[in-house]
């Protein structure tokens, strides 16, 4: 077995000495690599907060255009280890990870292994397995990087046994495809929440972690790409992303100018529209900054942030008196994966303080051709949006027995009231000014 054994350098000098390697006829794998082969990198033996070794491996084979697909074992800290991944880049940028969904950490080294019989594999200390695709016996030869993008491991005859097609990450490349059994998902830092894109039966739907329909497309259009975009779009789009702050789906493409990749193309363009635009029981106003939910309790008079004030779902199970607070003037951008046909208000604010867990209901009622009264629960307060009155919904929050709104702190209706009253303000100071102005000069020229 051929054993290339990459030392600890940083992310550009990896590359480098696998290129001179290659030169000097070591490991002479051109666009592929084949079965019986195993590649090292190296580990710092203490942790060392920030280090990222990558080696890049092969490449697509097409140095004429650019950016091209790049093939990398990298290790990288995290967490106190060192996780160990098979990576796929587009130019400077990550379109798959082989532990995107499921990391694989290792403290020695970090080794990758196309077995005589087929398998690719992640290795760390003593030969333990972290990463596998599972096609021993198979046939497969090599491993190969696609001009898509796509990593395969192929038989004698060229025939596909393993895609990283199969398995999308937060990137959808070029001619690659979803389907029910597939989705994209992000998974934003410093933060347990996670972004997914499915396929369904009837719908497509972008979900939160805890399973809320973002946009439904049942009761309101979905963005959608027009027909003439596609034909002029295909020379520069490269791959479908979603983001990992915000779970926006867009389309890249490549601005050779700026050597960057930019969104082309994205489903939301207000921040409003974002699940997380705000904390939890913050509320995102009209001019797209974030507004708080402060409640006056027999406790405390004033609140000084969002969360603040308010109960969680578990101090909710622990038997605290609770009633629903509706909140004038706005909605939210979460649905309920489960909605409730609901008769009235009433058993939909009855229905959450049934269910100690939950924190927040949405009420929608419409008319037209569809008539329709729904109810929502959530277990997140989130996703909240200032809107125009007289919309069909009603958003209500559970809180301690006896709380309220405290006006006289920030507050979505205290805001518009601030803004109404200093453009009065100002009427009323230039007609008074204007009309002392006339008065003064009617007077000077009567004198005359």
């Amino acid at each position: 077995m051929k054993n290339i054994k990459v030392p600890e350098f940083s992310f550009y000098f990896c590359s480098v000495l696998l290129i001179l390697l290659v030169n000097n006829g070591c490991c002479d794998w051109g666009s592929s690599i084949h079965v019986g082969h195993e590649i090292s990198l190296a580990v710092p033996l203490e942790y060392s907060d920030g280090f990222i070794g990558r080696a890049f491996l092969m490449d697509d084979g097409n140095g004429q255009v650019e950016p091209n697909f790049r093939v990398a074992l990298s290790a990288e800290a995290n967490k106190g280890g060192y996780s160990c991944s098979l990576e796929v880049f587009l130019g400077d940028v990550k379109v798959w990870n082989s532990g995107h969904h499921s990391q694989f950490y290792t403290m020695d080294t970090c080794v990758l292994e196309l077995t005589e019989d087929g398998d690719l594999l992640l290795k760390g200390a003593e030969d333990q397995v972290g990463w596998r695709t599972g096609t021993s016996g198979q046939g497969v030869e090599r491993l190969r990087i696609l001009k898509t993008g796509n990593l395969v491991l192929v038989d004698v005859f060229d025939q596909i046994k393993w895609q990283s097609f199969n398995f999308p990450t937060d990137v959808m490349l070029w001619g690659q495809r979803l389907d029910l059994a597939t989705r994209l998902t992000s998974y934003p830092r410093n933060s347990t929440s996670f972004y997914t894109f499915e396929i369904q039966h009837s719908k497509l739907a972008l979900h939160l972690n805890s399973g809320l329909v973002l946009f439904n497309d049942e009761h309101r259009k979905m963005a959608q790409i027009p027909s003439w975009w596609r034909s002029i779009q295909p020379p520069s789009v490269r791959f479908l992303a979603l983001g990992n702050e915000t779970g926006n789906l867009g389309l890249y493409s490549y601005s050779p100018k700026k050597r960057s990749f930019e969104a082309s193309f994205q489903v939301l363009n207000s921040k409003c529209d974002f699940p997380l635009a705000c904390k939890p029981y913050g509320i995102c106003t009209f001019s797209n900054a974030c507004s708080c939910i402060r409640l006056a309790t027999k406790e405390k008079h004033t609140v000084s942030n969002c969360s603040e004030g308010t109960s969680s779902s578990a101090q909710f199970c622990n038997g605290t008196q609770v009633e629903m607070l509706e909140l004038n003037g706005v909605n939210t951008v979460l649905r309920d994966a489960s909605t409730r046909v609901i008769v009235s208000k009433t058993a939909c604010a009855n229905l959450c303080l049934d269910d100690c867990k939950c924190v927040a209901a949405l009420y929608s009622s419409g008319n037209g051709a569809k008539i329709f009264r729904e109810c929502s629960i959530f277990r997140l307060v989130a996703g909240i949006k200032q809107v125009e009155t007289g919309t069909g919904t009603s958003y209500m929050v559970k809180v301690p027995k006896g709380a309220r709104y405290d006006y006289k702190e920030t507050s979505v209706e205290k805001w518009v009231l601030i803004v109404v009253g200093v453009v009065d303000g100002l009427v009323i100071i230039i007609l008074v000014v204007g009309g002392l102005a006339y008065h003064l000069i009617q007077k000077r020229r009567n004198n005359l």
